[in-house]
């Protein structure tokens, strides 16, 4: 679904990646991890064509993106959902105007179809059709997140990017929200980069996931691996205070 050859990210002499090489594969949620500042939204941005990496090439459904022009562009994000940090949703627009705006950017003229289609994505993140009529400020953060959600479905799409996805929420909000994203991906099909530092998320959802440290892929594959591995920030990572509770407790519920 995507795929990272020699990928380089500079500003100005701050160099944030260098020679990252990196695949999302098909039907699978791959967790992006990293220190504050080591450039995980950014790689986010520029898998999905929001930002061009200083060297080395990004292909998104196949399609090389420094070779596409703003049309071909356009058509391969109509294919993609992203739900940004904090939801990102337009303050002035109601839920239902929020949902409704990447279906009528994409010229759907059919109102009734909209109508459908809004109440339907409400229904997949299991919100009722009351909150449609609500503005962002009167809804809470569990509810933002899952508007939010319900606006990257909205096209339906193969690739779902999410940029810290549990952010924010208390952990009981956070919980039914990773069940949410778990049970869509299953239902769906769906193919996920998820940017998140939350370990419990990763366990619960990621088939694979990708260490970034000292602007280097530090490690990437499942769990078990990363678990094994030496690099000094990864088992700082996994192995910390918080690695050996999430970990721990996770082998105690499958004995």
């Amino acid at each position: 679904m995507v795929r990272l050859e020699h990928l380089g990210t500079r500003y100005g002499g701050q160099v944030v990646h260098r020679d990252i090489n990196l695949c999302v594969y098909r039907g699978k949620i791959l967790g992006l991890v990293g220190s504050s500042g080591s450039g995980k939204t950014t790689l986010l941005r520029e898998m999905i064509g929001l930002q061009r990496p200083s060297e080395g090439q990004v292909w998104l459904f196949g399609e090389r993106l420094d070779r596409l022009g703003a049309a071909e562009l356009a058509r391969l994000h109509r294919r993609c959902g992203i739900l940004f940090q904090g939801g990102a949703l337009f303050s002035a627009l109601n839920v239902f105007d929020n949902i409704a705006f990447p279906l009528r950017e994409s010229r759907l003229a059919d109102e009734a179809l909209i109508r459908q289609l809004v109440y339907l994505k409400l229904a997949m993140v299991d919100l009722s059709a009351e909150v449609a009529m609500r503005l962002p400020a009167e809804l809470s953060g569990g509810m933002i997140k899952r508007v939010a959600l319900a606006r990257a479905l909205a096209l339906e799409p193969e690739l779902l990017f999410l940029d810290e996805p549990a952010s924010g929420l208390d952990p009981i909000t956070a919980q039914d929200f990773v069940e949410l994203l778990g049970e869509l991906h299953r239902e769906l099909r769906l193919s996920v980069v998820m940017v998140t530092h939350d370990l419990d998320l990763m366990r619960d959802l990621c088939d694979q996931v990708a260490v970034l440290a000292d602007a280097r892929l530090a490690a990437w594959g499942s769990l078990d691996n990363l678990l094994e591995s030496e690099h000094p920030y990864v088992r700082q990572f996994f192995h910390g205070p918080r690695g050996r509770r999430v970990f721990t407790a996770a082998e105690a519920a499958h004995e």
